[in-house]
């Protein structure tokens, strides 16, 4: 057993996961859940609004290309269409003051110098609270001029070159090069502005970045990466700040940092640089057995099938599971598809049903969409788990996935969040307008 290294730090992190389409959770029929939040931005600006009142330390943006889950079967669901992240997040800075925005831009499918201009532009439209969460992509490449999607290893290497070059940009112009002085007539310091000249394996690039330049006490935009293959963690440990996974079991939490923090000490870094926030999807009720209503309720609004082979799909469990005889312990094949997308998900999720022998019903109760653990209960039973992991030096905190939007948000601000204040484990207020000093992490 791993042995635990005791509470992280004095607060914990608490981040909110987004989606960027049409509404916000599984059980979208819900007669109270927002199904137009796709067009109409009020809703978007209503949640973050929510969860800056909870004091969340930021909110995430997850997105991708794909129009459909199986291109094969089109079934398109909620989750299509969605808002361009970035667009989103923009709008988003301007209407917020301390939660810290973070958005998902692909190395696969993009140009390092778009990304980098676009990313320090929002850093500047929110005073310092951007960020940029790094994934290769799971898929897409069919809207992308591309035959077939690029490989896993290969995507990786050019994650690495591409966030060198974004960083590059980020940094070839200093902080207080523009002078602006109407009475030299001087603009800016040529002393102050770096070409980056950047010539590698996939990219070459001139530079300097023609964005505004980053803000000198807030930092670079925060890394953000939630990739836990081999692969996954090695660039975790060179490059990410927060770094969302999926786990289901303490131990294996604990496993997982403590294996990322001795991964990142080869490239000079550690605990300090490394916020690890595991995916929590929580129906808080004011109490168990009204929690356990809230969730009875919402199974019942959830299309069962879907869920399942959508959960099937991501993982490549090669099976179809909405068809399962109902009560039966479900039997996957010995040797699983080698996916070139969720690597990690499909390890995680395939050894959780065959330690636990588990139903389809036992599925639907323990995961949501995209593996990530369900859990129901009152504040106090909600708090207790958060606090068992933290304190055990599991998780720097917990990305919270919500069911429903608005009412699963304001559950879980109203009645969990001040449990955890009360109990110390989460602060009261900002300390800071920027997102990577709220984080404690190192000014870079």
């Amino acid at each position: 057993m791993t042995s635990r290294i005791g509470r992280p730090r004095e607060h914990l992190v608490l981040g909110a996961y987004l989606g960027g389409g049409g509404t916000n959770g599984d059980a979208w029929r819900l007669p109270e859940a927002d199904v137009d939040a796709d067009i109409n931005f009020e809703r978007y600006s209503h949640y973050v609004h929510i969860l800056e009142r909870g004091k969340f330390d930021s909110i995430f943006l997850y997105d991708n290309v794909l129009p459909v889950p199986n291109p094969e079967v089109l079934e398109y669901r909620p989750g299509f269409p969605r808002w361009d992240t970035f667009t989103l997040l923009a709008a988003l800075a301007v209407v917020t003051k301390r939660i810290g925005l973070i958005g998902t831009a692909s190395t696969t499918f993009n140009e390092p110098y778009n990304i980098a201009r676009k990313v320090l532009s929002l850093d500047h439209l929110s005073n310092g609270r951007a960020g940029w969460n790094v994934v290769t992509a799971t898929g897409g490449g069919e809207n992308f001029n591309l035959p077939e999607h690029v490989g896993h290893a290969e995507r990786y290497r050019r994650a690495h070159e591409f966030y060198d070059v974004v960083t590059g940009l980020w940094h070839s112009v200093e902080p207080d090069a523009i002078v602006r002085n109407k009475v030299t007539g001087q603009w800016l310091d040529p002393a102050k502005v770096h070409p980056l000249n950047h010539k590698g394996e996939f990219y070459a690039v001139q530079g300097p970045l023609n964005a505004p330049p980053r803000i000198a006490q807030a930092g670079q935009p925060v890394i953000a990466q939630a990739g836990s293959s081999d692969d996954g963690k090695e660039l975790a440990a060179r490059i990410g700040e927060v770094i969302y996974t999926a786990e289901y079991d303490r131990e294996h939490a604990l496993a997982f940092r403590n294996e990322l923090i001795e991964r990142a000490q080869k490239y000079g870094r550690g605990a300090a640089n490394l916020r690890v926030l595991p995916g929590l999807a929580p129906i808080v009720g004011k109490t168990r057995e009204d929690a356990q209503r809230k969730f009875e309720r919402y199974l019942s609004y959830l299309d069962h099938g879907a869920t399942l082979n959508g959960l099937a799909n991501y993982a490549s469990l090669g099976i179809d599971l909405a068809n399962w005889p109902k009560g039966k312990p479900v039997t996957l094949p010995d040797n699983l598809a080698q996916t070139n997308s969720h690597k990690s998900r499909q390890s995680l999720i395939a050894r959780w049903i065959r330690e636990r022998q588990a139903t389809t019903d036992d599925i639907l109760r323990f995961f949501i969409a995209g593996g990530h653990r369900l859990i129901v209960g009152s504040a106090t039973d909600i708090a207790d788990h958060i606090q068992d992991w933290f304190e055990a030096g599991a998780v720097d905190g917990f990305n919270i996935m919500f069911t429903s939007a608005p009412t699963g948000m304001e559950d879980f601000v109203d009645l969990v969040v001040p449990e955890l204040q009360r109990r110390g484990l989460f602060k009261k207020d900002y300390a800071s307008p920027y997102l990577r000093t709220n984080l404690g992490l190192p000014t870079v």
